[in-house]
Parts: structure tokens; sequence; C-alpha cells
């Protein structure tokens, strides 16, 4: 199964920025292994500019990402999802949809950034903070070596990233 493309959906209520910085994220770090979409249970129908500027600052494509709705992965013609993250305590609460396929879920909580008031400057540093965070996380995650590990033991590593 090393060529098996692992496709992972990022979940968030908004899906305006900490769900689409890790979508960034896990397509570039884990390109050619794994495909990252992101979405949300009520989405904003935009991408927060301090999302797009923090990718760009660090070098991360934002071509093509969106705020979209959960249920564009939950009908017929889905990707066959293998991973869900959720990066907000409101989204893990939440009732979702039923997923094609059997994906593995993980809570990934971090602080939202958009919900930081003050300069532009604050938001900024709030959104980096956020970035650092799933960075090391996606970092964590696309090293596993996910063809020796049974399903309990990746369950348990992936909750225990989603604590670090």
């Amino acid at each position: 199964m090393p060529d098996k493309v692992h496709e992972v959906l990022v979940l968030c209520t908004g899906n305006s920025a900490r769900s689409i910085l890790a979508e960034a994220l896990i397509n570039h770090r884990g390109a050619g292994r794994f495909r990252a979409y992101s979405a949300g249970s009520h989405p904003t129908g935009r991408v927060n500019p301090c999302a797009v500027a923090t990718l760009q600052r660090f070098g991360l494509p934002t071509e093509g990402l969106r705020s979209k709705s959960w249920n564009e992965f939950a009908g017929p013609g889905s990707p066959r999802l293998d991973f869900i993250f959720t990066v907000c305590d409101n989204a893990a609460g939440e009732v979702c949809p039923l997923w094609p396929g059997r994906p593995i879920t993980a809570h990934w909580g971090v602080p939202d950034p958009a919900a930081v008031e003050g300069t532009d400057e604050w938001k900024l540093q709030a959104f980096e903070g956020t970035f650092r965070i799933l960075e090391r996380r996606v970092s964590r995650f696309v090293d596993l070596p996910l063809s020796s590990l049974d399903t309990r033991d990746l369950v348990r590593m992936l909750r225990n990233i989603g604590e670090a």
C-alpha cells in the first residue's frame, strides 16, 4: 500500500481559518502521500485574508482554497476519506454526516485566530501561532509509518498529536 494517497478532511465550523491552514499544510508537507480538503459545518463562504497572508508568508500555495460545506464530502462521488481531523471544539461536538469509507478521526483543537481582536499585527501574530501549532502536528502526522501501524495504535498516535 505504499503508493496509496490518503484522503484527509479537516473540519471546523466556519472553514475560514484553522481548517484552511491545516488543509494547505497537509497538502504541502504530505505531497504525493496525502490529499487534504477542509470544510465547515456552517462555512462562512470566504477564506479569512489573514489565513491567506499567513500561508503566503510561509511559502505555501493558496490557489484553490475556499470555504465550503462538509456536505460536499458526504454524498455520492465524494472522496473516500481515510482521516478526519477537527480543529475547533464546536466542530468536534457536532453531529457529523456519515462519511464515505471508514475514516479514522481525531480532534486537534487549536485556538481560533479569527477571534482575535485588535490591530492587524496582533491578528497576524495569532494566525502565525495557530499555523505553527498545526505545522508541528501535520509534520508528525505525515511522518507516521502508516503501513506498519495497526488501527488502534494509529488512533492513539493521532490523538496524542492533537494533544501536543
